[in-house]
Parts: structure tokens; C-alpha cells; sequence
């Protein structure tokens, strides 16, 4: 999965023409590394849908405060400009799956 910064989150996920689903991680979480490998998973099953990326909020603070990430994995989804969900803490890859149904099917 690809990276994001603060700097390029406006041009890359809110003028986005698809969902785009930002992983917003740290390296010490330990459930956020729980989480990755599940998420790389869908982003090779469902890319075509949504875009993967992941946020790392140690090296990116602004767009986390922005959109009131307070704690991490937290995963969200954007749609046309709009945070349309938010999925907070590490799920299993069948939870995340049902969580992300609206963007996939």
C-alpha cells in the first residue's frame, strides 16, 4: 500500500474520482501491524474499487487531527470529497470486509 501525507492528502484522497481507504497507523501500534497485512490483502483483491493507502501519524499530524483520529488502526473511507466511514481498532479480515461492502461489491 501506498503512502500519503499531509501535503498530498487533499490532491490524492479527496479529489480522488474513487473511494480512497486511508489506514492511519503508527510503527508502535501494535494492532495497526495486525491490521496491515489484511488491508495489502483487500488492496490486491479490491483495488479496482477503492484505493489503498496508509497514513502514518507520527510523520503526518495535521490530517489526523483534521479528521479527529484519536486512536489508531483507525480506517476511513472517502468518498467523493466526504469521509463516508470510519472503522476504528484492529478487525478481522471477514469484519473488515463486511465494514468496506458498500465500496467493494
Amino acid at each position: 500500500m501506498k503512502a500519503v501525507t499531509d501535503a498530498e492528502f487533499d490532491q490524492t484522497v479527496l479529489k480522488s474520482d474513487k473511494p480512497v481507504l486511508v489506514d492511519f497507523w503508527a510503527e508502535w501500534c501494535g494492532p495497526c501491524r495486525q491490521v496491515s497485512p489484511i488491508l495489502e490483502e483487500l488492496s490486491q483483491d479490491h483495488g479496482d474499487k477503492l484505493t489503498f493507502l496508509k497514513m502514518n501519524v507520527d510523520e503526518n499530524p495535521v490530517t489526523p487531527s483534521n479528521y479527529r483520529v484519536t486512536g489508531i488502526p483507525t480506517i476511513n473511507v472517502y468518498v467523493n470529497g466526504e469521509l463516508a466511514k470510519s472503522i476504528v481498532g484492529a478487525k478481522p479480515k471477514a469484519a473488515l470486509l463486511k465494514e468496506l461492502s458498500d465500496f467493494t461489491a
